[in-house]
């Protein structure tokens, strides 16, 4: 068994401290050491975007990145989407367009389609697809996803 690492990073704007061996990943330690099962273990090898995450800002494949390599850093789960006074927009928008049906893969364009809307408020339905390309949905199609998001952008253009 390999010695365990001290990590110190900040996931949800919360200051949270782990001790985790070098070969887990962040998926491991977040479902498993962390409870934060939100994040979905779909493929183990970065191909679906179930377990996307938002680290520095940028959207990543959770199981592809050790967890102590977050030391100092900043992650958001699919938990910190939601705000106490409810459901972010797009969640709203994801359930209102029926864009989710078994839920692997909603986590990830959840995250992945936030990073979107900070980054483009307006973006175009190409744009959309293009940034969501790395997640994958084998139960809804991706229609009801992109005007999901698509509505949810309107919404928070307008707030």
């Amino acid at each position: 068994m390999a010695k365990k690492v001290h990590v110190t990073t900040t996931i949800n704007g919360e200051e949270r401290e782990f001790l985790c061996e070098p070969r887990q990943t962040l998926l491991e330690v977040l479902r498993d050491d962390l409870d934060l099962t939100g994040t979905k273990e779909g493929c183990s090898n970065g191909n679906c975007g179930a377990c996307s995450v938002l680290l520095g800002g940028k959207v990543v494949d959770s199981c592809l990145v050790m967890a102590v390599e977050t030391e100092g850093q900043d992650i958001e789960t699919i938990e910190g989407v939601a705000s106490p006074e409810g459901l972010h927009p797009l969640q709203q928008k994801f359930l209102e367009h029926a864009a989710l049906q078994c839920g692997i893969c909603t986590p990830g364009f959840i995250v992945a389609a936030k990073a979107l809307l900070e980054k483009e408020p307006n973006p175009s339905e190409e744009r959309i697809r293009l940034y969501l390309a790395g997640n994958l949905c084998r139960c809804t199609g991706y229609d009801k996803i992109v005007r999901a998001v698509q509505d949810a952008a309107a919404v928070m253009s307008k707030a």
